[in-house]
């Protein structure tokens, strides 16, 4: 998995102690658990969460999962499965973004 620098570029200077959270800890040693859980499996899960809660960061990790193999079709399932658990509008706003991102 690539070096996560997010944090720093965009928070670095305002916010240094969480940035390095970001980083280091969450993306350095959390994402980087491949044993337990892989890139495309932790893509899965953190797109549910991030899709359930309506959180902005959605757009961020979907060009992740694309890039840690989850595939348009993935994608389209796991979007039409929580329609039904996190809200259909949620749901629209989510294939509005994979739509940009995976065609």
């Amino acid at each position: 998995m690539k070096k996560q620098t997010a944090g720093r570029e965009q928070l670095g200077d305002f916010a240094p102690q969480f940035a390095a959270l970001n980083d280091d800890v969450l993306f350095g040693e959390v994402w980087a658990k491949e044993e337990e859980l892989s890139a495309h499996d932790r893509s899965m899960i953190t797109c549910s969460a991030l899709l359930a809660m309506g959180a902005p960061q959605l757009e961020a990790h979907l060009k992740i999962a694309k890039e840690n193999g989850v595939t348009k079709e993935e994608i389209s399932a796991l979007i039409t499965h929580l329609a039904f658990y996190a809200g259909w509008p949620k749901a629209w706003s989510a294939f509005t973004l994979a739509k940009e991102i995976f065609e």
